[in-house]
């Protein structure tokens, strides 16, 4: 391969990754980004210009997507709808990007022969109970619980269809909650850090007992890497780095690397269709593919987050005060 497309490359995950292409490989990257609110220029600039590019532009546009994928070794697909309560207030963006979008870069690439990899989410599998033992495996019936999470899960059976039908050269990944530099703040734990950096209390939903499976989004980079490079096509691979913690622990972990007190935040209404748990097992991902993560405690990615937040200020902080007035008007 000399040459990568990324979908969603200037979002929060996708830019990670092309971070990381720049920084351990030698390839050359196109990104293709439709720019929506989630994305933003800043997460990619300052990388050299003679190996990465940006088109802004729909994955949903045929034409473009054809031309792109023409002239690449490889595709990988982190564009995406992906905030839950923003598909449930309106869905549609979801269908149109989710399945749509990724309708057409499977024709595209069917057409000129090129490697692709689809990245999803471990929400395609709904959730555990909280005192359930069993983890998600490659195994796991499809179970989604939202629009989002629906729309995700109707994508990767687009991807397997395409290869078993169409012998493209395809595999997909599903990895639990991403953390890290650029993410949006309106999502949890970038809310609960820049809350805290202003001197405001956390917000956490319900009791907070839910639980997610943290990784880093470095170590979310690696793992694609590692797929791209040898993965068996038609496979499906879980990315997990066994970091599971209750959302309540995890603003408890913020507070007190901040120097907080632990206690110091707010319940507020949970949010509808809340999924109680998600839980990764990525034993064939280490196993075959021989991959292992950076960050092998929250812990110490949690302190790195902090760390990049305390110092990228001027990059969230014109966001801040609008994302702040969208929650306060749900009550959240």
């Amino acid at each position: 391969m000399n040459r990568i497309l990324v979908t969603g490359g200037a979002g929060f995950i996708g830019s990670n990754f092309v971070h990381y292409l720049v920084e351990n490989t030698d390839l050359g990257v196109t990104v293709l980004d439709k720019m929506t609110y989630a994305a933003s220029k800043e997460a990619i600039a300052g990388l050299p210009s003679d190996r990465v590019s940006l088109v802004v532009g729909d994955i949903a546009d045929a034409e473009l997507v054809d031309g792109l994928v023409s002239s690449h070794d490889a595709v990988v697909h982190y564009a995406a709808e992906s905030h839950n309560d923003n598909s449930l207030n309106d869905p549609s963006p979801f269908v149109q990007t989710n399945i749509v979008g990724t309708f057409q870069l499977l024709e595209a690439v069917r057409k000129h022969g090129v490697r692709y990899h689809h990245i999803s989410t471990d929400e395609v599998y709904g959730d555990l109970e909280l005192d359930d033992p069993q983890r998600f495996t490659e195994a796991t019936p499809y179970n989604p619980s939202s629009p989002y999470s629906s729309t995700k899960a109707g994508s990767d059976l687009l991807v397997r269809a395409w290869v078993r039908s169409f012998g493209v050269q395809a595999t997909i990944s599903n990895c639990s909650n991403n953390y890290g530099p650029w993410q949006h703040i309106e999502k949890f734990i970038p809310r609960q850090i820049t809350n805290v950096i202003d001197g405001v209390r956390p917000k956490l939903y319900g009791a907070g007992l839910n639980v997610r499976d943290w990784i880093h989004a470095n170590d979310h980079s690696s793992a694609v890497l590692r797929i791209l490079e040898k993965g068996v096509i038609g496979e499906t691979y879980l990315i997990g780095a066994d970091g599971e913690m209750n959302n309540l622990e995890t603003v408890k972990l913020i507070l007190r690397l901040m120097g907080r007190d632990e206690s110091d935040f707010d319940h507020v209404t949970d949010r509808a269709g809340h999924d109680l748990r998600y839980a990764i097992d990525s034993t064939k991902l280490r196993t075959e593919l021989g991959w292992k993560p950076t960050f092998q405690d929250f812990e110490s990615g949690i302190a790195d987050t902090i760390r990049w937040y305390r110092e990228n200020e001027d990059w969230w902080r014109p966001k801040k005060a609008a994302i702040e007035a969208a929650y306060a008007a749900k009550g959240q």
